[in-house]
């Protein structure tokens, strides 16, 4: 490729962005998740520039048990006097870090065996997709609850718990989409070339049908932080005294009646990130549409 034809590809694909984003912005509600969740994911990686974690989050003040929100301390504290801010804090860097890891980790695996399942077809179909559909008999969550009773619970057992309930979506979604385009004119004339299948799935198939690919792991990364804040809420997730939304809320159900805070507003900063992220997903799924675009 001569240094001419890479200055059009990519002034090609700058503008397919730029008209992408056009669209995004257009949408206000999707704009506004997205600044929600900006907002969400800037607290989770500065965290320790915010509080201080040992102090804050995991120390014990027993003298300032069960304070209210004041100035002092914006949310409040806990049974234990710990600051209700700072754990708040630190519960978005657990919830965002395993939510967006664990989607990574079940779109490359599922994106493997849906693109194979897709672009091979016949027998190697067949296969694969019967062994997903075992998969997705059993609900996310009562999958992702047998995977942990049996490893244990752990962030890393966490982790493989929810990628292999998310898989088998993902394997699905890239199966359907690969099949809309492998027939194009421009995946037999690449065959014709000599092409590697490997190559032509990789560089041709995959980024033609990435639109709904980023929109259902959008959409996934949502559904996935209310499995962890369920999980950790029954005892199976993230354990003590680790901060993470779903067990706040659980070391307070006990405390609801005399200090409703503590489970309120765990609560709501759990609603407004899977808010945000499904108005995000939205927002893509219109923007990607190419149907859209006049």
């Amino acid at each position: 490729m001569t240094e001419q034809q890479r200055k059009k590809t990519a002034y090609k694909k700058k503008s397919q962005l730029m008209s992408i984003w056009h669209r995004f912005k257009k949408n206000k509600l999707a704009l506004f998740g997205l600044v929600v969740f900006a907002i969400m994911l800037f607290i989770a990686i500065f965290a320790d520039f915010i509080v201080d974690y040992e102090r804050d989050a995991i120390s014990q003040h027993m003298t300032k048990r069960f304070m209210s929100p004041s100035a002092e301390h914006i949310f409040g504290t806990d049974g234990f006097g710990r600051d209700m801010f700072a754990r708040i804090i630190f519960g978005a860097r657990i919830s965002i870090f395993v939510g967006v890891v664990t989607i990574a980790l079940a779109l490359a695996v599922g994106a493997v065996i849906g693109a194979s399942a897709g672009y091979y077809g016949g027998y190697i179909d067949e296969t694969l997709m019967r062994i997903m559909d075992v998969f997705l008999a059993i609900p996310q969550m009562i999958l992702a609850i047998a995977i942990v009773a049996a490893l244990g619970t752990g962030m890393v057992n966490i982790l493989i718990a929810l990628t292999v309930a998310q898989v088998p979506k993902f394997a699905r979604i890239v199966r359907a989409s690969i099949l809309t385009v492998k027939t194009q004119d421009f995946i037999e004339a690449a065959k014709a070339c000599g092409t590697s299948d490997s190559r032509i799935i990789a560089r041709h198939i995959i980024p033609n049908a990435i639109g709904p690919i980023v929109v259902q792991a959008t959409l996934n990364v949502a559904t996935t932080i209310l499995v962890i804040a369920a999980l950790s809420f029954v005892g199976l997730g993230i354990q003590p005294p680790t901060p993470e939304w779903g067990s706040m809320m659980a070391d307070a159900k006990s405390q609801m009646r005399y200090h409703e805070y503590l489970i309120i507003i765990p609560g709501l900063f759990i609603a407004f990130t899977v808010m945000a992220l499904n108005l995000m997903g939205d927002g893509l799924r219109d923007a990607l549409d190419p149907r859209l675009k006049n």
